[in-house]
């Protein structure tokens, strides 16, 4: 059975911000540790304040994936599936839940380094428009858009 779709819950932040970590971490990209769980576990709550629509794909209690969205800027903001449950279409399952929150278009950022993310968003149709610098993180991020054809 598939996971499902819904709403997180803040008693579940700090599980949400380690299948973050932890889906983060197999990028190769940072290590897991607990000073990237802490930074994470106070985005969560910082960014739910500023307004994120935080959802969950809960699978029968344990939290599979973690879908992080801004939808006043159309803007995808955190797509990130557990280690145990990649590659189960999971990812393409919350992409279509947010083309129908975000039905007209939709733009998200990536990590350069994180290829594979990169170019499953190419695949599922968004268009490369830029790269700069992240003034925090000094990471170079790929921007990528999606628009609904006419």
């Amino acid at each position: 059975m598939m996971p499902v779709i819904r709403p997180a819950r803040a008693d579940e932040y700090d599980e949400i911000a380690r299948v973050w970590m932890n889906s983060w971490a197999s990028t190769g990209i940072e290590a897991a540790s607990d000073a990237l769980l802490e930074k994470l576990r106070a985005r969560v709550r910082t960014e739910v304040t500023n307004g994120w629509s935080l959802h969950v794909a809960d699978d029968g209690g344990a939290i599979a994936a973690m879908l992080a969205l801004h939808l006043p800027d159309n803007y995808l903001d955190q797509l990130f599936v557990a280690p145990e449950y990649q590659a189960r279409s999971l990812g393409r399952m919350l992409l279509a839940f947010t083309r129908r929150q975000l039905p007209d278009e939709i733009w998200l950022r990536c990590v350069r380094e994180n290829e594979k993310a990169w170019r499953w968003y190419e695949r599922e149709g968004f268009v490369f428009e830029k790269e700069t610098a992240d003034p925090i993180t000094g990471r170079v991020m790929k921007y990528y858009r999606w628009k609904r054809q006419a």
